[in-house]
C-alpha cells in the first residue's frame, strides 16, 4: 500500500508502562519526515529524501544483541558468542528503566507488520522515541489498511530508545548499547543507539526462530526476484556483496531484497514492505532502480551532503556503511503482494577479496550445504581498525548475527526444500578478478549480471564436462563460457598471470574454509563435509 492510511482509533500506552499520552499515533511519512527537519534531527536532500545522522553507532553492534533465556529459548537457542544469553530479572529491571525514560519523552508509535504470506502474519507495535525512526519502520514493515488497523491486536512489540544509556555493571549489558529480545514477553527492547537497523533485525531474528520451531518454514536473509514465466530465484548473501542490486533487476519483477521465508508448499515470501540498501559509491547508471528509489519518503543515513542538498555517495567520512531506506513501492517492478513460487534458481554471493573464486560456478547439493553454513565473504582494507589486507570472513547461513537456532537447522531445511524443488544452486564471485584486492580489480557488475541473466534462462545449459570445468582447488564446476562474458574472465587462474601466485593464494583460502568449518563437523554428515575444498597447502 502506498500511502500512510487515515486511522481515528486511538490506542493507550499503559499496558506497556507508558503513562502519558504524549505520543503521536500512526503518522504518514511525510509529517514524521517534517517533524524531523522542525526538530533539527535531519536535513532534505535534494531528491527530497530525508537524511539523517544515527549519531555514535552506524552499523549493527553483534556484540551488543542479547537474548532472554527462559523456559522458551534455554534449549532451542545456539547459544555463544552470537546469541548472548541474558537474565530475565535483569531484563524486567532494564525494561522498566526504559520504560521511565520514555515517560518523559514525546513518542511516536506505529502499528505495522511482517510476512506477506497471511498465513504467516505477525503484527507488531512498534514505539519510538525518535520521529525518523518511526519513519524508517513505516518503510521497512508492511502497512496494515484501515480495515486491518481497527482490528490490530499487536503480538510483538519494539521498544525503542536510542537516547537511553544503560549502566553495564548494574544492567548486566555489555556497554551503554543494547539490543535484547525476550520471546515469552515478545519484546525487542533496543538502547542506546540510533542505528535503524536493530529495529527490523530485531523483529527478523525472532521470525529466524519463531517460523522453524513453529511453522515448518525456512527463514534467508536473502534477496528475491520472480521473471516473467513465475520462476523465482534467490539471492543469499553478506552486506556489500550485491544482494540488493543483483535482485533488483529491471527485467525481473522484485519480491523483496533481505529477508524472507520459504514454506513447504514452496511459497517465497517477503518478511518486509521496503528495502534497506548500501549506497556506497551509488549511482543511476550502475544501479538505476535503486538510485530513482531515493526521492521523498526514502530515509538516508549516515551519507555527506552538501549546502544544496546533494549527495556524495563517494564520501565515506561517517562510515562506509552509508544507509537508505524506502517503501518497497519506490521500485517500479515489483512483485505485489510479495510472495514468489517456483523456486528454480539459488545464488550465493560472496566477494573474494582474495579473487581466487570463480565469477560463477555449480554447486552440488553437498558443496551447497557446505557454502550455506560457510557463508563466506572477505573484508578488505578499511573497512574495520586493523584490516590492512583481504581477510575472510565466515557468517555461518549468510547471516549468523540474526540465526538464534544452530546452523546445521537451516542448512537442513535447506538441503531438503533444494532436493524437493530441484533447484540450481550458484556460487557468485562479485569480487576481485585478475588479483587480490590492491592488485586485481572488483569484477564488472555488468559481467555478474549477465551471468546470472544465463544462469536463469537456461543458457548455461546442464553440466556436462565439455561445458564446465572442475576447479582443481575448490571442486566446483565453472563453466567455459557465458554469453556477454570474456571467456579469460571466467578462469580466475587465468586472469592472474601467475600461476604460482594464484594457486598459494587459492591454498590460503581453502585453509580458511577448512578451519572454519570445524566447528561444524560435528553436526554435518560426510556428504557435506566432502563439499568444501579437500586440499591443504604445504
Amino acid at each position: 500500500m502506498k500511502d500512510s492510511v487515515s486511522t481515528t482509533k486511538t490506542i493507550s500506552l499503559k499496558p506497556y508502562g507508558i503513562k502519558h499520552d504524549n505520543f503521536q499515533y500512526q503518522l504518514s511519512p511525510d509529517e514524521l519526515h517534517d517533524i524531523t527537519i522542525e526538530k533539527g534531527m535531519g536535513k532534505e536532500a535534494s531528491s527530497g529524501a530525508l537524511a539523517v545522522n544515527t549519531g555514535e553507532f552506524t552499523g549493527r553492534s553483534p556484540m551488543d544483541r542479547f537474548i532472554v533465556k527462559d523456559a522458551i529459548t534455554e534449549d532451542k537457542i545456539w547459544w555463544g558468542n552470537i546469541n548472548i544469553p541474558f537474565e530475565s530479572e535483569k531484563f524486567d529491571k532494564l525494561y522498566d528503566k526504559v520504560i521511565d525514560y520514555l515517560n518523559a519523552k514525546e513518542l511516536y508509535v506505529r502499528d505495522c507488520y511482517a510476512c506477506a504470506d497471511p498465513a504467516y502474519k505477525l503484527n507488531i507495535r512498534v514505539v519510538n522515541e525518535y520521529p525518523w525512526s518511526n519513519m524508517f519502520a513505516y518503510n521497512m514493515f508492511l502497512r496494515p489498511t484501515t480495515e486491518e488497523l481497527d482490528d490490530f491486536d499487536p503480538e510483538w512489540t519494539v521498544i525503542n530508545a536510542p537516547g537511553y544509556m544503560a549502566d553495564a555493571a548494574v544492567d548486566g549489558t555489555r556497554q551503554h548499547n543494547f539490543a535484547i529480545l525476550n520471546f515469552t514477553r515478545k519484546i525487542a527492547l533496543i538502547g542506546g543507539t540510533g542505528y535503524t537497523g536493530e529495529i527490523k533485525k530485531g523483529i527478523f531474528s525472532a521470525l529466524n526462530f519463531i517460523l522453524p520451531v513453529y511453522k515448518n518454514t525456512l527463514p534467508m536473509h536473502c534477496s528475491a526476484n520472480v521473471g516473467e514465466d513465475g520462476d523465482t530465484a534467490i539471492f543469499f548473501g553478506l552486506s556489500g556483496t550485491g544482494k540488493t542490486t543483483l535482485s533488483t533487476d529491471p527485467d525481473r519483477k522484485l519480491i523483496g531484497d533481505d529477508e524472507h521465508g520459504w514454506t513447504p508448499d514452496n511459497t517465497v515470501f517477503n518478511f518486509e514492505g521496503g528495502c534497506y540498501a548500501k549506497v556506497i559509491d551509488l549511482s543511476e547508471e550502475n544501479e538505476p532502480e535503486i538510485y530513482r528509489a531515493i526521492k521523498k519518503g526514502a530515509i538516508l543515513e549516515n551519507v555527506v551532503i552538501d549546502k544544496k542538498g546533494v549527495v556524495d555517495f563517494s564520501d565515506t567520512s561517517i562510515t562506509q556503511n552509508t544507509r537508505v531506506s524506502y517503501p518497497i513501492y519506490h521500485i517500479e517492478n515489483i512483485q505485489e503482494p510479495s510472495i514468489g513460487k517456483n523456486v528454480k534458481n539459488i545464488f550465493f554471493l560472496t566477494a573474494d577479496a582474495f579473487g581466487v573464486l570463480p565469477p560463477i560456478s555449480k554447486l552440488t547439493p553437498a558443496q551447497a550445504a557446505y557454502h550455506f553454513i560457510s557463508g563466506y565473504t572477505a573484508k578488505v582494507a578499511g573497512t574495520e581498525a586493523g584490516v590492512v589486507e583481504p581477510q575472510p570472513s565466515f557468517s555461518a547461513c549468510f547471516g549468523a548475527p540474526f540465526m538464534p537456532l544452530h546452523p546445521a537447522k537451516y542448512a537442513e531445511m535447506l538441503s531438503r526444500k533444494m532436493k524437493e524443488s530441484g533447484v540450481d544452486v550458484w556460487l557468485i564471485n562479485t569480487g576481485w578478478t585478475g588479483g587480490p584486492y590492491g592488485v586485481g580489480t572488483r569484477m564488472k557488475l555488468k559481467y555478474t549480471r549477465a551471468m546470472i541473466s544465463a544462469a536463469l534462462s537456461g543458457e548455461l545449459g546442464l553440466y556436462s564436462y565439455d561445458k564446465y570445468h572442475i576447479h582443481s582447488v575448490f571442486g566446483v564446476a565453472q563453466p567455459r563460457e557465458c554469453p556477454g562474458v570474456p571467456t579469460s574472465v571466467l578462469s580466475p587462474r587465468a586472469t592472474w598471470n601467475n600461476d604460482e601466485a594464484y594457486y598459494k593464494t587459492a591454498f590460503k583460502l581453502t585453509n580458511a574454509f577448512r578451519e572454519n568449518f570445524k566447528k561444524f563437523e560435528a553436526y554435518a554428515s560426510e556428504e557435506i563435509r566432502r563439499g568444501g575444498p579437500q586440499r591443504y597447502a604445504f
